[in-house]
């Protein structure tokens, strides 16, 4: 028998009639013989309910109650799709993420699995049954609390369940029909790819393609889970996530990125002394804020300005920290900037390619973009810009690199 994991998002399980529909195809998906785990998020919309009704009630809410109460949205979906199936003559267990066996760190609102002990799964599949896991959360190895995963989380549950049970394929269910070369919803003639390489999907996922978390893609990496990014609301094929040798030819370029959920921080005339980049970014480690891009200005009279995309959300604690720390070493204001996007450029080709970064320049400057930061990886090109040009800018980088029908013609995915 193959063990199927599939993963149902929030849009996916949105109501009762969603919810139907999901039940169906996994009860089809059972009956053809599989051994099928169904990771589900809350139903669409409720996570930011119970985080509304929160923050009604507190403008800092403890975290540890915070994660209780956001983790109970995907109790109700896999109670709701158990029932479902039950109707549908299809014997089905549901678990909460401690009940699955999956093992975090204490870190709540963004915690990392440390183990998965799928013990509990296991023998209910062996007993015949559909295994419904409410994603997005586990419980620490250290406190016993109940911990979230972060945005996109049940991703990373599906996947890590995939891995842990050495599952044939993890199917991740949304409501696009897979990872297209930009958002459609920006770019119109935006195509989907039909295979793309864990390295590219995770720097697709890093500069704001929300077809998948992050940590979910380096999970599929490290323990070589296949990933299958398919829409609920049809039976096309989607997109396989994969080694790059599943890839029959290398695109210079796979798709374009962009993010609008970060902000920027300048610490302004900061001392040009040895150590002092250390002593800062060490200070957003300990308070567990993800620092994303870093850019330093060239030194001038002794001192220079440096300059970090943090999340928008993390903006007041990073805030926090780096005040008092800039005036401890004698650096200037701490100065946000929160009117920024990230437009990225992804493609496992382009590190072949030279003048990929040059292009992608000139086509921001005909369209009258202009770049604020600049980082590179070997098959990515990323740059900040203001807000409000981030549409202009992902249409014009897509249009320059003909990433349109054309591209998928060309053996793009």
């Amino acid at each position: 028998m193959a063990i199927v994991v599939q993963k149902y998002g929030g849009t996916s399980v949105g109501d009762v009639e969603r919810m139907k529909r999901v039940a169906d195809r996994v009860s089809r998906t059972h009956r053809d013989g599989n051994q099928t785990v169904v990771v589900v998020s809350a139903m669409g919309g409720t996570t930011d309910d119970l985080v509304g009704m929160a923050s009604a009630i507190s403008d800092a809410p403890p975290q540890r109650e915070l994660d209780i109460l956001v983790s109970s949205g995907e109790r109700i979906s896999m109670s709701l799709l158990a029932m479902a199936l039950a109707e549908r003559g299809v014997q089905a267990k549901s678990f909460t993420g401690s009940q699955a066996g999956i093992i975090t760190d204490e870190s709540h609102g963004k915690a990392r699995i440390v183990d998965l002990t799928p013990g509990r799964v296991q023998e209910a599949l062996d007993e015949g049954n559909v295994v419904i896991v409410a994603g997005f959360q586990g419980v620490s190895a250290k406190t016993k609390d109940i911990t979230t995963l972060g945005r996109g989380g049940s991703d990373t549950t599906a996947v890590a369940l995939a891995a842990a049970l050495e599952a044939d394929v993890c199917e991740i269910y949304t409501d696009v029909d897979g990872v297209f070369t930009a958002d459609p919803r920006i770019v119109p003639d935006a195509q989907k790819l039909d295979t793309v390489s864990y390295e590219e999907m995770l720097e697709l996922a890093a500069q704001g393609a929300k077809v998948l978390q992050v940590r979910s893609v380096e999970f599929g990496r490290n323990h070589g889970v296949r990933i299958h990014v398919r829409s609920s609301f049809s039976y096309r094929a989607g997109t396989w996530v994969g080694p790059q040798e599943d890839k029959v030819e290398d695109a210079i370029i796979s798709g374009v990125a962009h993010d609008t959920s970060e902000a920027k921080l300048t610490i302004q005339h900061v001392p040009d002394e040895v150590g002092v980049a250390s002593k800062l970014f060490a200070a957003l480690a300990d308070a567990n804020i993800n620092v994303d891009m870093i850019v330093q200005n060239v030194s001038q009279k002794g001192a220079t300005d440096i300059s970090c995309t943090v999340p928008r959300g993390e903006v007041d604690k990073a805030t926090q920290v780096l005040e008092p720390l800039a005036k401890q070493i004698g650096a200037g204001d701490v100065v946000l900037d929160p009117e920024i996007a990230k437009v990225a450029l992804v493609g496992a080709g382009m590190k072949t390619h030279p003048g990929v970064a040059a292009k992608m320049f000139t086509a921001l400057s005909d369209a009258g973009v202009n770049i604020q930061m600049i980082s590179t990886s070997t098959i990515r090109v990323s740059v900040v810009v203001d807000a409000d040009q981030v549409e202009q800018a992902v249409r014009a980088v897509h249009e320059a690199f003909d990433l349109g029908e054309s591209a998928v013609e060309q053996g793009a995915s």
